[in-house]
């Protein structure tokens, strides 16, 4: 089966800032042939008026705390929030999971977005769930407490997200340790000899708030990244969220390990974390990913809106729109998303030889028009709304609007259903 697609403004993601009109031709889940392509395909998708770019990366979320969008709203800070939503995840069952997902799935896809990076619990659900969406799924077996801990999920609870997973090359498990302040340096130590057997990657929170760092300090006499550092953690290829209270040294250190920064700003500015510091990490040649963090303290998964935010944030931050151009908050989107993953071989840019991830916008609506500069039309202008069609390895999620592997109506019940017996457990 291939698939051409027709007339695009085509976003490739190679060059900066650089966009042509042409074809893009799909075969046997690959981009095949890109620019002036032959016609001869099984299905011709007439794309004019149609942007194409590389399908976006949500690289930190937590998918199935869809569940708790709306919910806790008014905690005055991250451990307030924490306070009240840790006693809810101890409710949750397989089914909760499962449902959940299927729900944040749907909306991933919905917002143009075909692979994320989770960290949550009972993870073997959302496998079956991200499976059934069709998607990619890096998902994150979690840790937390200490080394005792760290060895019965790796023993008892690693093997059942492996087995979901089964020989599916659209997923990938990795070590999901939560942070300094729920992870003794030994769950560290253990999660990260479990990355290097495998040979994997290492995702967690770092420094999210000012409370953390002092912590940290308090109690190691050193921040979370020179504690982490210290022990090792970096030893291996790392994606870290948030990153908000970071110095210019302790940049030095996350440019040394290459470790790459995953930014949430509407989940930092909703929990009053601070704004990261985004325009050094990338003067510092630091990776810096986007991610929407999950839907509790979003609250939604729209990587169109997070591009908003996060373009708007910088500007403020640093009182000047250069300080995160349209293309710069799009790369964060796409490539840099796919090498914090380890994906950018296979995803992140539109080339022939890789895998067809491609999102088309709808240009043709009053919010979009007249089309003066693509980029910024994606990142000022664009809404969810705008996301027509999603393809991931050539396989399409969405078309024309229209969820083809999830039952969004169903998901959303189902979702309402579980989220009311939890209320009464």
């Amino acid at each position: 089966m291939t698939t051409l697609i027709k007339n695009a403004t085509i976003i490739p993601m190679t060059k900066r800032e650089f966009s042509f009109k042409g074809n893009i031709l799909i075969s046997e889940g690959k981009i095949k042939e890109i620019g002036t392509t032959s016609e001869k395909a099984d299905r011709i998708f007439d794309a004019t008026d149609m942007i194409a770019l590389p399908s976006f990366v949500n690289a930190h979320t937590h998918l199935a705390m869809v569940l708790m969008r709306n919910y806790k709203d008014t905690a005055e800070n991250l451990q307030d929030w924490l306070s009240e939503i840790f006693p809810i995840e101890d409710k949750l069952d397989d089914e909760d999971i499962y449902q959940a997902s299927r729900l944040g799935a749907a909306e991933l896809i919905q917002s143009g977005c075909t692979v994320f990076a989770d960290m949550y619990f009972h993870a073997w659900n959302t496998v079956k769930a991200v499976k059934e969406a069709g998607m990619r799924g890096i998902i994150g077996q979690t840790f937390m407490n200490d080394e005792a801990d760290a060895e019965f999920r790796i023993r008892e609870l690693s093997p059942r997200i492996l087995d979901a997973i089964g020989n599916d090359d659209k997923f990938r498990l990795d070590a999901a340790v939560h942070a300094v302040y729920t992870s003794t340096p030994g769950c560290y130590e253990r999660a990260v000899e479990w990355v290097k057997e495998r040979g994997v990657r290492l995702h967690t929170h770092l420094s999210e708030t000012k409370k953390e760092v002092d912590d940290c300090l308090n109690e190691y006499g050193k921040t979370p990244v020179q504690l982490l550092h210290d022990i090792g953690a970096f030893s291996v290829p790392t994606y870290a969220a948030h990153g908000v209270h970071i110095s210019e040294d302790e940049m030095d250190i996350l440019k040394e390990d290459a470790v790459s920064v995953i930014h949430n700003p509407a989940s930092n500015m909703k929990l009053a974390s601070g704004m990261a510091p985004v325009k050094k990490y990338r003067e510092k040649g630091i990776n810096v990913a986007l991610g929407t963090d999950g839907a509790s303290s979003n609250n939604n998964l729209s990587m169109i809106k997070e591009m908003n935010t996060a373009a708007l944030l910088q500007t403020v931050a640093n009182m000047t729109p250069a300080a995160a151009r349209p293309y710069d908050i799009i790369e964060m989107a796409t490539l840099n998303g796919a090498k914090a993953l380890g994906l950018d071989k296979v995803i992140g840019t539109l080339e022939a030889g890789k895998d067809a991830d491609i999102t088309l916008i709808n240009t043709n609506d009053a919010n979009m028009t007249p089309l003066n500069d693509p980029f910024s039309a994606i990142v000022f202008s664009a809404d969810r709304k705008n996301v027509d069609t999603v393809f991931c390895k050539g396989k399409e999620l969405m078309c024309h609007g229209e969820l083809l592997t999830i039952d969004k109506k169903e998901a959303m019940a189902k979702t309402k259903e579980r989220w009311e017996d939890i209320l009464k457990r």
